[in-house]
């Protein structure tokens, strides 16, 4: 019998040859080696069959060994179906590669036997005979379970192929752990989700939740779906109509050794495949529970671990329990994070009121029939309940409140819980925290728990991180176990409390944080012990794809992404509304009446010192009088720059869509963007460009100078009443006539019909391009805020075991009004589209402008930047910060047009580039290197490829300090290690818990932890080995350190982030060489706008505009608890980024115990809403002035705040 070679990508191909019976010689291209290997085989085969998913590029060296062979070859795609340009390369007849397809796409031992006399007899002209390809079922179900009635069903769905192959153990594993867990297994086969036959969705009908092992169903390109991309692209349809939860199984295509032995855990292709892509159809993530180990003739078979099945099992029944459980006998627990561990930081949430959120969800819960006991109707009264009951802080906690405590934990509860972890993860809490119970709130040999009890909904402060609890672990051990405490709570839930779904009330808390593998997670891992297989429902903001990916990906979460914070400018107020008046007057008098300028500038510099502008404009005596008209440009620009920042004008409330003055606002603020709509850039201008064209201004040019003077038009001075002299003018002018319209739209319910007359009663004219953008905001941007309803709506979905709809995430006022309405699962991006074509632009321009800005500054170009990169940034932008690393580098990405998925790099020459070759230092979050490891691969790829360049030294960076380092220790791979990380397995930078702890000293100190969390090498064959000595000698030569901002939607004293990567990255710099480096912001918020400041200069613009504006405050009166909890973060925030980077200044200090502390306003209010921020506000401003960050602080202002401090110390132990 003839000698077929049959080289398939899918081993099911080659498991079906090999039971065919017939004369295969079989293997895969991935592992087959060209040199050696594909010879032999091809010695004395009589004709080769190659099918290659992936295309004529994914083996193109083998292809051409089979071609230059002479063995006749029939080259077939991997999908169903054809590849016309590989069939193209056969050396045999079309019509013969067609039907060896169709033998393959019907599969199955029989129809590859007769393959093999097809091609004998066609191509070989034999004359054995053969039988056409026999038509095999498209779907099915596998075996004959058994069905119990009132059981909840779970269905597994995996390929045709393993069922035509018999390749289908791990299927039946998995089912059995699911009736071994009280349901029904309904074990489905198909070809593919996409375009499945109905017959197959009313198999699954039948399932209450599906656990799937294929591909995602969506789609094939998911790069076209993420933020702004074509709506249409993406279609999970029928998949999203069975309205039940759709888990992701992994079947890794590494052997369980590999995964085991492994940090990262997934392969790149694993984790975009098997993971990334399919949290585009909304599915939860689970763990891995089959592996691809070696079968006879070295053809992997799949092969499933019990232990991984029974957790897949267990997520997927809770989960199906859900849809036959009635709401009146569910329990549910809600749980609300505090770190730091404080009374006065309880419900940590980026950008929502949680108290106020979570007695909403209380609410719904109740009105769907839930039993919920008495609980307080709003959410001061039920945080304060929360501290009476306990809480965590061990500075307030009694004795009396741990024996009063009624949710516990009894030793021989918790000691048979704990002696089922993996062994591994036992010692390691014994060695971090004792013998169990322990001594973290412990009451006797109880674990005491920190709750509220309504009926069968429980309220919990999810425990300690731990790090404050034993801060000498921040110096050594960032990868620490959690806590007895910590594991106790979350048991006592699902085993004592009973609780069906657990709700983390948003952004974010610790668990997904905890030590293990970044994906797939392990019985060791410390997430997957400590969750268990209880289902999580998770609230998080829609602007933070990365870390809400990430408890997706090590929680299994069904995240319900919310809306952003109100938005609004942030105007004028106090002395520089003053100021800007006096600006005004003084351009009068020097029209008008000259004899008195100088009697007015003289009242400008008093009130610039008063106001403590001069340390913004860096200006200590006032100009002559020939530079003071240049003097005051530079006031008008900058404080038309403070005014025109995006600030948060309060809090969201689950649930809570905004209308009035706050929809205008917000409106306003989406709309200042060009809008990225349908896949394609600057599909509608922003509202005030179009106006500003209209006006023949352009409004990127008012803004870049915003204190030159301007010929305003009088069209547009007859409209508007204001000055109308510089740039700055013009921007105020303009900003009123889109007010003015967006709040006749307001009244006009956003009519699309109103539209046009609306327009052109304001402006007299007509101006279709506004026409354009408003009917864009009456069709899309408010339907979608109005539908914010579907936040508590799907949070009830979820609970019920129905399916969130996914949708795509970013920040809505970047002009990416996709990301809305929320309440959605959201995705992130497709991981190997990384950059994006439109965020090379805005990478391009990022360096173009940090270059800039450092020539300005010094005179010359940086040698060395040291880039933080973070992976919610990397989401959310699609890549900025990789395209900045890659233009300082001196390289471009290059994409496939298809699948706009990146495929390399190229080289920028040096001609053409234009400068030198920047060095780039990376600090790379945990996350990052978890959700991009091959953008990783690329970055390391391109710093090594540089630094082989033959080029001068003073034009390529890169080059002359590799030269240097390989000539010091003679390793090229240490010399060319440019990205440092977090400990494999762990997460963050340590710098938070060490300032909050307040166990450090000097520089060294906080250098020490970040060395010690972040000085670990990735890149190819690094995963993250220890590397202090090789950071630390990167770190010496940065001359710039920089971190950029992308969106307006918070900012860089909103988030404790900020100081502890960027903060610490300029005290390590300091530490190692004596001095700071260069320390900048870049702005892409705007993305055609691109700015470059200093840290101290966004420092001092963001103080300005939110921090102490009483707008913002305003605001934060109105939420009460949580508005004063936004408060004191702030003042922890600006502190930590003091103590590392040294940016705030004597005044700012004054002006916040000022507005803070002593005005009476936001004194009472938080004496009454939240006392123990306050107090923290005082203890933070005292440790600043202890420890010389406040350098010289008034004797008054210090007497005040400590008299502050002891009136309020005295009152809550009162309370105690």
């Amino acid at each position: 019998m003839s000698t077929v070679l049959l080289l398939s990508t899918a081993d099911t191909d080659l498991l079906a040859a090999r039971a065919s019976g017939a004369s295969y010689r079989i293997g895969n291209p991935a592992r087959v080696d060209v040199t050696e290997e594909l010879p032999r085989l091809l010695d004395g085969a009589d004709v080769a069959v190659v099918r290659l998913l992936g295309g004529k590029r994914a083996w193109e060296d083998g292809l051409a060994a089979l071609k230059a062979s002479g063995v006749p070859t029939v080259l077939l795609g991997g999908e169903a179906v054809p590849d016309a340009e590989l069939m193209a390369e056969s050396s045999v007849p079309a019509g013969v590669v067609a039907e060896a397809l169709r033998y393959l796409v019907e599969g199955g031992p029989a129809n590859l036997a007769e393959l093999a006399r097809f091609l004998s007899d066609t191509v070989l002209l034999t004359g054995e005979g053969f039988e056409k390809p026999r038509k095999m079922p498209e779907y099915g179900i596998h075996g004959d379970r058994p069905f119990t009635e009132g059981r909840p069903t779970v269905g597994v769905l995996f390929y045709r192929a393993h069922e035509l192959s018999g390749n289908t153990a791990f299927v039946d594993t998995l089912c059995d752990a699911i009736e071994a867990h009280g349901a029904n297994a309904l074990p489905v086969y198909c070809g593919s989700l996409r375009g499945a036959d109905p017959g197959l969705y009313e198999i699954l009908g039948r399932a209450d939740a599906l656990v799937a092992t294929v591909l995602a169903a969506g789609g094939t390109h998911a790069s076209q779906a993420s933020a702004g991309g074509d709506e249409e692209s993406w279609d999970v349809g029928a998949l999203a109509e069975l309205d039940v939860p759709v888990l992701q199984g992994l079947c890794l295509t590494s052997s369980r050794a590999a995964w085991e032995a492994s940090d990262a855990a997934l392969s790149p292709m694993d984790a975009a495949m098997q993971v990334a892509i399919p949290e585009f159809d909304g599915r939860l993530i689970t763990v891995p529970f089959s592996f691809k180990e070696q079968g006879p003739d070295d053809v992997p078979v799949y092969v499933a671990d019990p232990e991984r099945a029974a957790r897949v099992a267990g997520i997927a029944v809770r989960h199906a329990r859900l849809r036959h459980k009635p709401n009146a006998e569910k329990r549910i627990a809600l749980v609300l994070t505090a770190y730091p561990t404080k009374h006065a930081r309880i419900g940590n949430a980026v950008g929502l009121d949680t108290p106020a959120s979570a007695v909403r969800v209380l609410d719904a819960l109740r009105e769907a029939g839930y039993t919920v006991g008495e609980y307080p109707d709003n959410g001061d009264e039920l945080i304060h309940r929360l501290i009476e009951a306990g809480g965590h802080d061990v500075e307030w906690l009694t004795e009396e409140q741990l024996a009063a405590a009624p949710a516990r934990v009894p030793l021989a509860d918790y000691r048979a819980w704990f002696d089922r972890l993996d062994p591994d993860l036992r010692e390691a809490m014994v060695q971090a925290w004792g013998e169990p119970p322990g001594s973290l709130y412990v009451d006797g040999d109880d674990i005491v728990l920190a709750s509220l009890r309504f009926g069968n909904v429980v309220v919990m402060i999810q425990p300690p991180r731990g790090f404050g609890e034993n801060p000498i672990a921040i110096y050594h051990d960032p990868d620490m176990p959690p806590s007895h405490h910590y594991l106790a709570a979350y048991r006592w839930l699902e085993n004592s409390f009973g609780a069906d779904a657990v709700v983390h009330m948003g952004k974010h808390g610790t668990m997904e944080w905890l030590p293990g593998k970044g994906l797939g997670l392990s019985r060791g891992c410390a997430p997957d012990a400590v969750l268990g297989d209880l289902p999580l429902v998770y609230p998080f903001i829609v602007n933070d794809p990365g870390e809400g990916t990430q408890a997706k990906r090590r929680g299994h979460a069904t995240v319900v992404d919310h809306l952003v914070p109100p938005m609004a400018r942030a105007d004028t107020y106090g002395d520089l509304a003053r100021l800007e008046q006096l600006l005004d007057e003084y351009a009068l008098v020097c029209d008008l009446d000259p004899a008195k300028a100088p009697a007015v500038r003289a009242q400008i510099w008093t009130l610039v010192k008063a106001a403590e502008l001069h340390h913004d404009l860096q200006v200590d005596e006032q100009p002559d009088d020939d530079e003071f008209d240049e003097f005051v440009m530079h006031i008008d620009g900058y404080l038309c720059e403070i005014k025109d920042v995006q600030i948060r004008d309060g809090l969201h409330v689950l649930g809570g869509g905004p209308v009035g003055e706050p929809r205008v606002n917000l409106v306003l603020a989406v709309l200042r963007s060009s809008q990225v709509w349908g896949g394609r850039a600057n599909a509608l201008p922003g509202l005030r460009a179009s106006l500003a064209e209209h006006f023949g201004l352009v409004e990127k040019e008012l803004l870049a100078e915003p204190g030159a003077p301007v010929k305003v038009p009088v069209e547009l001075t007859d409209l508007v009443e204001g000055p109308a002299r510089t740039a700055s003018d013009a921007i105020d002018l303009l900003e009123q006539l889109c007010r003015r319209i967006a709040e006749g739209m307001e009244e006009r319910g956003w009519a699309a019909s109103a539209c046009a007359a609306l327009v052109r009663e304001v402006l007299g004219a007509d101006l279709p391009e506004a026409v354009a953008v408003l009917e864009f905001a009456c069709t899309e941007v408010v339907p979608r805020l109005a539908r914010t309803t579907d936040e508590i709506g799907h949070i009830l979905r979820a609970l019920d075991g129905g399916y969130v709809p996914a949708g795509p995430s970013g920040s809505p006022t970047r002009g990416l009004v996709n990301v809305l309405p929320t309440g959605r699962n959201f995705y992130s991006v497709d991981p190997k589209a990384i950059p994006s074509r439109l965020s090379w632009e805005v990478g391009q321009s990022l360096a173009d402008s940090l270059v800039q800005r450092y020539l300005r500054d010094t005179g010359e170009y940086p040698r060395s930047v040291g880039l933080t990169v973070w992976g919610t940034s990397a989401m959310r932008t699609q890549g900025d910060d990789i395209a900045e690393i890659l233009a300082l580098l001196g390289c471009r990405p290059v994409w496939d047009d298809a699948s706009r998925r990146v495929t390399g790099f190229e080289v920028i020459p040096l001609e053409e580039l234009g400068r030198p070759r920047i060095d780039v230092t990376v600090r790379i979050s945990g996350f990052f290197r978890d959700a991009f490891p091959h953008v990783v691969g690329l970055i390391d790829d391109a710093v090594r490829t540089v630094a082989e360049l033959d080029e001068p030294a003073g034009q390529n960076f890169v080059k002359a300090h590799a030269d240097e380092d390989t000539a010091e220790h003679g390793d090229r791979r240490r010399a060319t290690t440019r990205i440092f990380g977090s400990k494999p397995g762990a997460y963050g930078a340590g710098l938070l818990p060490l300032i909050d702890a307040r166990n450090w000293r000097s520089d060294a100190d906080l250098a020490e932890v970040y060395a010690v969390w972040g000085g670990y090498a990735y890149g190819r064959g690094l995963d993250g080995r220890a590397a202090r000595g090789d950071m630390e000698r990167a770190f010496r030569r940065i001359a710039v350190a920089a971190k950029n901002v992308d969106t307006r939607e918070h900012d860089i004293h909103d988030a404790d982030d900020y100081f502890q990567y960027h903060g610490g990255m300029v005290a390590m710099v300091r530490h190692l060489t004596g001095s700071n480096p260069e320390a900048y912001i870049g702005d892409s918020a705007v993305p055609d706008q691109v700015r470059t400041r200093t840290l101290g200069e966004e420092t001092h613009r963001v103080f300005r505009a939110r921090v102490v504006n009483p707008r913002w405050m305003a605001a934060m009166r109105r939420h009460g608890y949580k508005g004063a909890f936004e408060m004191a973060a702030t003042v922890d925030y600006l502190f930590g980024y003091d103590a590392t980077a040294g940016v705030v200044d004597d005044w700012m200090y004054e002006k916040l115990s000022a507005a803070y502390v002593f005005d009476p306003e936001n004194r009472d209010f938080m004496k009454k809403s939240n006392p123990w921020a306050l107090r923290g506000i005082t203890e933070r401003l005292l440790e600043a002035a202890d420890r010389g960050l406040w350098a010289e602080p008034d004797r008054e202002t210090l007497d005040r705040l400590r008299a502050t401090y002891l009136e309020l110390e005295g009152e809550l132990e009162g309370d105690a």
